[in-house]
This record gives structure tokens, sequence and C-alpha cells, in this order.
């Protein structure tokens, strides 16, 4: 049986009209959360992923203790990557290490496919407790964009510059367009797989893209890009595309096939929308506002929805994730302002 689920994120994302403005938070679900840090005292990332009833429980508490409108699955961006033969490890204080980064088109030959049910079905078996059984809001289930784990997966690990990744990128053409093929290929198989178990709405996100500029980014990371958010199109739900860093970026996403532009802090949503971005946008709280008194927080989040509210299609959220030093009852504040004070200007 399917839960009646409050579809105010939704329509917001399809630019329809909403009684108030949505929210939610990127990495909402653990980190600050003092009942996720007692969890991971006993169990790793890879643990709690592994396991959907614990998986599921970390996803829900935010909604649960924050009232937003959506829920984002507990995962990390790597988990598909084991699949078409990534050895990656997740180490504590540096993140996702891989042991045998790509080097040539040889080693992006070897690169196999994703076969969701059977490689990642500790995920969708999450999705389906979480739609059937928990969630009275949306569920979000995500992937990391071609760029971005093509980043690590050359890299061996996070990285400052991306000077290997942009290296190989300009030095061995072939071999970086195969390897934005074989990734969409996976991405495409891993969202698809997700949106059948249950999930409400996608979103990407190229966390690293903003290291490229507009031309590199048309010539090699857009095709793939056209290609991923064209296959998903006639699943019918809401696709999101979210980076870091890449305002600069921002119109290439607007002309892609998806319904949702995701902004960080550096770009306001007036200038946005002069420059004329007309899709549905996400954003864009500066994080690092989280640690200021409440007045400040309520100037900048008020500033925010005002431009926001200018017109239909806009979600709030912050411009990346939350970090651990946040404290909880500031994000449930929050979201309770945003809600009243919404819908409080909309009813105008």
């Amino acid at each position: 049986m399917v839960r009646q689920i409050n579809e105010t994120f939704l329509k917001a994302c399809r630019g329809e009209r909403t009684d108030y403005v949505p929210a939610w938070y990127m990495r909402q679900a653990g980190r600050s959360q003092p009942e996720y840090r007692k969890i991971k005292e006993k169990y790793s990332l890879f643990e709690i992923t592994h396991q959907p009833e614990l998986c599921a429980y970390v996803t829900k508490l935010p909604v649960d203790q924050y009232n937003v409108d959506a829920a984002i699955l507990y995962k990390d961006i790597m988990s598909p990557l084991p699949s078409i033969g990534v050895d990656v490890e997740i180490k504590s204080g540096i993140g996702p290490v891989i042991d045998n980064p790509i080097r040539s088109l040889q080693d992006v030959e070897k690169l196999g496919e994703i076969h969701p049910e059977e490689d990642v079905s500790y995920v969708l078996d999450t999705i389906r407790l979480l739609t059937t059984e928990m969630l009275d809001v949306p569920l979000i289930g995500f992937s990391g964009a071609p760029f971005t784990l093509a980043s690590y997966m050359i890299e061996g690990g996070p990285s400052r510059n991306y000077h290997k990744t942009k290296a190989f990128m300009y030095a061995e053409p072939k071999a970086w367009f195969a390897l934005m093929d074989k990734l969409a290929d996976m991405t495409i198989t891993y969202l698809k797989a997700q949106i059948n178990a249950g999930a409400k709405a996608i979103q990407i996100f190229d966390s690293w893209v903003g290291t490229v500029s507009v031309t590199d980014y048309r010539l090699y990371i857009k095709p793939a890009m056209e290609r991923i958010f064209t296959e998903l199109r006639p699943m019918n739900v809401p696709l999101i595309m979210h980076g870091v860093g890449a305002s600069h970026l921002a119109n290439e996403w607007h002309d892609l096939p998806l319904d949702v532009v995701g902004l960080d802090w550096r770009l306001p949503i007036e200038e946005a929308r002069a420059r004329g971005i007309q899709k549905a946008v996400q954003g864009n709280l500066d994080p690092s506002i989280l640690l200021a008194p409440w007045n400040v927080i309520e100037t900048h989040v008020k500033a925010i929805l005002d431009e926001g509210m200018k017109q239909p299609g806009y979600v709030f959220n912050l411009g990346h994730g939350v970090f651990p030093e946040v404290n909880p009852e500031t994000l449930k504040q929050m979201t309770a302002f945003i809600h009243d004070y919404s819908r409080e200007q909309l009813a105008k």
C-alpha cells in the first residue's frame, strides 16, 4: 500500500504554486544529529547503508525532527561504484579512497555494468521500506554525476585541484569519453532502479564540476549529462541538478532536460533569474550562517525567501550540506520560520 504524501516539494519542483515554500537540507540526515553520532559509534557508513531498517531510520530522522518537506536517501555517492569494479573505501577523516585509479583506456574498458537488484539491493530495499511504510513526504533518490565520480576514480581520492582528472580529460580524450559513457550508463540504470523502487524525485550531485570552465563543460561533460536526463525524463519525477562553486555553469544546467537548478550561495536567486534561469530553483543559504545568532540567520533566510517567492518554482535549501557543528535545534527553528513566513507572504 502506497502512503499518502505531502506533495508541496514536488509541486514546487514542477513550478506550480504552493501555499508555502518547501524546505529540505542537503546532508540533513546524519552528521549533526546526536542520534546519528550514537549510531556511528557502533556502525560505519558502509554498515549503516547496508542495513535497510537502520538506513531508513537515519533517513527519516530529520523529517521527524525538523519537519522538512522531503527526505533524501542516506547513502554515499560512491555506493554504486563497487558494482562496476571500483575498489572504494570510505576512510574516516579522508573520504573515499580508491586503490585502483583509472590511468588508461584499458582501465576504463575493464569497468563492468551495474545490476541494481543484485548489486545494490540494500539501497532499493531501503527506498521500498521508506516509501511504503515510513514517510509522509517525498523521498529524493540521488547519484553522483559522471565528472565527480570520475574525479575520485582518477585522483584515487579527494583532491584540492583535480589536476590529474583534468590532465586525463585533455590528454586522453578517447578514454575520457569512454569513461563518461560508462558512468552515464551506470547512473541511468542506478537512478531508474531508485525511481522504480519508490523515489519521488532525483538529485544529481556534481560536487566538483565547478573546477571546469564553461567551454570544457560543454565539450567534455555536458553530452553525458544530456543523455542521463533525457533517459530519466520519461520516468516522470522531478529532476534536480546541484554542484558547489559552479555558478558559471547554472545556465548550462538550465539547458538540460531537468526541472530544478540547484544554486549555491555564490549566485543570488534574483541574479540567476536575470541570467535567464526560468525553471524551478533550489537553494541557497550559505551553511556557515547556521552558526550565527538566530537574528542573523532569520535576516538571511528572509532575504532569500523574498527573492525565491517572486515566482512559483522555489525550494529552500542550503547552498551545500549541513556540517557537524550545526545545532539540530537551529534547523528545526529555521524550517518553522520558512514555513510560517512564506505562508504569510504567499497568502497576501
